[in-house]
């Protein structure tokens, strides 16, 4: 493990993976206002940086993240207010997070071991991909405290079906990462010793292939979602048809034909 006492390390490989590693283990990488200016800063640098192909969210520590800092929470109620500016601009700062994380043109695979519980489980939900240890688990246990975990239920329900999201909402319980691999929470739960290796493999897999062919097609996939079905295949036919212009493609199908590697210059 790392020495760096940063709360979110860095490490870009040769081949275009950028790891990044929260790294606040005291706190349980809990998504403090600090944690997500890092990780947000992070992110968005990395969607313009085209050294970087591909991003791995990983977390040091038992905890891939406890969700947000429920202390720093508590201390915004001191406030005249109660805490309601506070408490909207934090989660104002978190929305904008997640949906970075959605927008950014780089693909973002989540990395977990341990717990990702409230907006831990969010984080997890709002990454294109995630792998997790087969010890890992996940929860959304708001209903606890009295406090739905109604933005956490955003990226949950758009990753699961509606009962098994209402199931982890409404019960706040455990799910261990075999299950939440068969809800389509995450992709794969592996063991544990393995983990890295195989998000890594899984990481340099996608970095192989042309930068913006990635990024036009996850752009479109979240895109498309929220259309109703005419729209989106209007709108996909678009895009297929622009794609299909670009460099890459031509270059791609191209060395298909041909029986060669492809040389893609990411246009």
């Amino acid at each position: 493990m790392s020495t760096d006492t940063s709360i979110l390390l860095r490490d870009l490989s040769e081949d275009g993976v950028l790891r990044l590693t929260l790294n606040d283990v005291a706190r349980r990488n809990a998504l403090s206002e600090a944690m997500m200016s890092e990780l947000g800063g992070a992110i968005a640098a990395a969607g313009t940086d085209t050294s970087v192909r591909v991003i791995v969210l990983a977390a040091n520590g038992p905890a891939f993240c406890a969700g947000h800092d429920l202390k720093e929470m508590t201390a915004g109620r001191a406030a005249p207010d109660r805490g309601h500016g506070y408490f909207t601009k934090v989660m104002a700062q978190c929305s904008g997070l997640m949906q970075g994380i959605v927008t950014c043109p780089k693909p973002v695979i989540a990395e977990v071991t341990g717990i990702a519980t409230a907006a831990g489980c969010q984080l997890v939900a709002s990454c294109d991909l995630a792998l997790a240890a087969e010890t890992a688990k996940f929860s959304t246990p708001g209903v606890h405290i009295g406090l739905f975990c109604s933005t956490p239920m955003v990226a949950l329900s758009r990753n699961t079906a509606d009962k098994h999201a209402m199931e982890m909402l409404l019960t706040g319980d455990m799910v261990p990462a075999a299950r939440a691999a068969e809800m389509a929470l995450v992709n794969y739960a592996v063991p544990e010793d393995a983990l890295t290796e195989t998000t890594m493999a899984m990481a340099r897999k996608i970095a192989s292939k042309s930068s913006m062919t990635l990024a036009t097609g996850k752009r479109a996939y979240y895109a498309q979602r929220e259309m109703p079905l005419g729209d989106a295949y209007d709108y996909a036919s678009q895009i297929m048809v622009d794609n299909m212009l670009a460099h890459d493609a031509e270059e791609g199908i191209g060395a298909f034909i041909a029986k060669r590697a492809p040389n893609w210059q990411d246009r």
